[in-house]
């Protein structure tokens, strides 16, 4: 029977807090962010100032990019790299 890990580090806790942003985190990561949270200052700072980010990039109706012109802007990129270094 394999152990059930409650107590995640700092990276992991910061790993989930950014998923559930997004609601892409279970119960049982959210339960262990909790956890961490509770006993720990730094990630509930850094929980603290994610969501804050998040609201204010909600709220100033930030537009993002669509997959097609990110593509082209790495080639492009890509391409200049190439080019610089020739």
């Amino acid at each position: 029977m394999s152990k059930m890990k409650v107590m995640i580090p700092c990276e992991e806790a910061n790993q989930t807090c950014d998923k559930s942003q997004y609601n892409e985190v279970n119960l049982w990561d959210k339960i262990k962010l909790s956890i961490h949270l509770i006993l720990c200052k730094a990630c509930r700072k850094y929980t603290k100032n994610n969501s804050k980010l998040s609201r204010i990039i909600k709220l100033a109706n930030v537009k993002l990019l669509d997959k097609t012109c990110k593509e082209a802007m790495k080639k492009d990129i890509e391409n200049a790299l190439k080019n610089q270094s020739n």
